[in-house]
């Protein structure tokens, strides 16, 4: 029998899709300069309030949000590459979505972080810079101005095509499960996440501790 389980809960679908605004909108916002740049710092104190969030949520969110249930190691990895079974239900991340999702959230903070410390020495500095020795403001303005937005874009086109991938050769739909987020599951046993107006409420307490800390840095900077 057929049942649908509840696997991304609806903390985890914002963050998803507010992410992905977000970091369109931090390369629009780059690439266009000047006045932009204004919403581009914006965007980028929104973007690493979400990734503090999205880490926090990693360990009390609902149960297939959690790391310990989507995080495996390389062997697991490789063996799914080679066409193997995954060792326990992979309702959530398969083994590869789960390199893909660590790999952008580990990228994206590293954009964001670089971004704080970073001057291009004509109109645009990072509220950080001053805390950082210029030897490292250097590396960190390169990296994120001219290798970071690159590889962000080459991992978020990449996750495209795997979606579309695995809609048009495994017929599974993983989009709309981000919009309801609801599986279609024949194994009763499988874990549902919990989904709830406590949990909600937890995650918009989470996240605005997280604003909050984020708020706090760039206003002490300054």
């Amino acid at each position: 029998m057929v049942s649908r389980v509840r696997v991304w809960d609806l903390p985890t679908r914002i963050f998803h899709w507010s992410l992905a605004l977000g970091l369109v909108g931090l390369v629009v916002t780059g690439e266009a300069g000047g006045n932009a740049m204004v919403w581009h710092f914006l965007l980028g104190y929104t973007v690493l309030s979400l990734l503090l969030f999205r880490l926090v949520w990693g360990f009390v969110g609902g149960h297939w949000s959690r790391f310990s249930a989507f995080v495996v190691g390389p062997m697991t990895i490789l063996r799914y590459i080679k066409g193997h079974a995954a060792p326990r239900p992979s309702l959530g991340h398969n083994p590869l979505g789960s390199l893909s999702v660590l790999a952008l959230l580990g990228f994206a903070l590293l954009q964001v972080a670089t971004g704080l410390v970073s001057d291009d020495e004509i109109a645009t500095t990072g509220p950080l810079v001053k805390m950082v020795p210029g030897y490292w403001v250097g590396k960190a303005t390169y990296y994120h101005s001219e290798i970071g937005k690159f590889v962000l874009i080459a991992l978020v086109l990449l996750h495209i095509a795997a979606m579309a991938f695995y809609h048009l050769k495994h017929k599974e739909p993983l989009v709309p499960a981000m919009w309801h987020g609801d599986k279609e599951c024949v194994d009763s046993k499988v874990k549902s996440a919990r989904d709830d107006g406590m949990s909600r409420l937890l995650a918009v307490v989470v996240f605005a501790v997280c604003a909050s800390a984020v708020t706090g840095l760039v206003q002490w900077a300054d």
